[in-house]
């Protein structure tokens, strides 16, 4: 009962955070120049008024007249009070909104356009990154200051060192073809091969994997050395406790004193990251998008942002804090499968 109150009272407190991260934000991004109205007038600026009938003249005013007729347009001549009400009700957080940059698509149309990209991406990442992490860190722990160790961090922490767009590159060099003296084995951009759809299934499936390969492998590498030296961490850690002597003193052989008690609680720091399983279906970096020439959602916020386009950015905000103030409530229910005794 404890434990079904907390989460309760959580899912009640999700909300009003919810609606402070999103106003705020609103607010915020309705304040920065250079907004629609502010292109708006830019362009007839540039083009000239002009009357009916007539050449428009470049340069020419814009009146106070044309200026609030805009303003109504976008719907900037509303308190901002207001203005937040019909984001969140009417336009449902944003999603049912018009995009400024392309009017005929809707903030949740261009989201689904990219959607499929970010959470192959964003799966492919999380899975392989504890997939190769714990079990890496397990054996450098039980490895503690061996040869094994202390190649393996020197490997981790060179990998940590390069920047993700910058090994993607280097990827790209070395494994696509992009100079003549290494391999062209893997596609340098793109998720796809031109001739795709003329592929047989089992063509097309080792297509995707051929051109998602580098740049999931840049994903990994963001969170690799941080995972791994938490794990080998958090076992040592375990592993110097009081109950893990006390199995080995009772005739226990290390591995059941590892596998069968230490193991579990050292899963308790790591199960911080698995409410994160949410977030990644909206995972994108900006600047691998960018090396590798991927439609995926960091480039389609870059653009949002950039453009002053506030309902794509609005849109992409809403669905990422949901989706990560559930992520902390699925984070506490890890802990709680993980290690029962845990009393919030």
């Amino acid at each position: 009962m404890e434990r079904l109150n907390y989460f309760l009272r959580r899912l009640l407190l999700a909300v009003p955070t919810f609606l402070g991260i999103t106003f705020a934000c609103f607010a915020l991004a309705q304040a920065v120049p250079g907004g629609p109205v502010e292109q708006a007038l830019a362009r007839m600026r540039g083009m000239g008024a002009g009357d009916a009938g007539q050449r428009p003249q470049a340069g020419a005013s814009v009146s106070l007249e044309q200026r609030k007729a805009l303003e109504a347009h976008f719907g900037f001549d509303r308190p901002l009070p207001q203005r937040y009400w019909t984001w969140l009700v009417r336009d449902k957080m944003g999603l049912a909104a018009r995009s400024y940059k392309y009017p005929n698509k809707t903030v949740g149309r261009l989201i689904r356009e990219r959607f499929a990209v970010s959470l192959v991406f964003g799966i492919s990442g999380f899975v392989l990154t504890y997939l190769i992490c714990i079990p890496l860190g397990i054996a450098k722990a039980l490895r503690h200051g061996s040869v094994f160790d202390a190649a393996s961090s020197l490997i981790v922490f060179t990998g940590y060192a390069i920047p993700a767009f910058a090994f993607g590159m280097l990827l790209k060099v070395l494994f696509a073809g992009t100079s003549d003296r290494f391999w062209d084995l893997l596609p340098a951009a793109g998720i796809v091969s031109v001739n795709y759809e003329l592929l047989s299934p089992w063509g097309q499936v080792k297509d995707l994997a051929a051109h998602f390969l580098l740049p999931v492998a840049c994903y990994v590498i963001g969170n690799f050395a941080v995972l791994t030296l938490l794990m080998k961490n958090s076992l040592l850690e375990q592993i110097g406790q009081d109950y893990v002597r006390t199995v080995l003193a009772k005739g226990g052989s290390l591995r059941r004193a590892v596998w069968g008690h230490a193991f579990r609680n050292a899963l308790i720091p790591i199960a911080t990251g698995f409410g994160g399983v949410l977030g990644i279906l909206f995972a994108g970096s900006v600047l691998i998008e960018k090396v590798f020439e991927i439609p995926g959602m960091g480039r389609l916020s870059l653009d949002a942002i950039v453009g002053r386009d506030y309902m794509v950015f609005m849109g992409i905000l809403a669905v990422t804090s949901l989706l990560g103030l559930l992520g902390r409530l699925l984070s506490d229910a890890c802990y709680l499968w993980i290690d029962p005794r845990i009393q919030f």
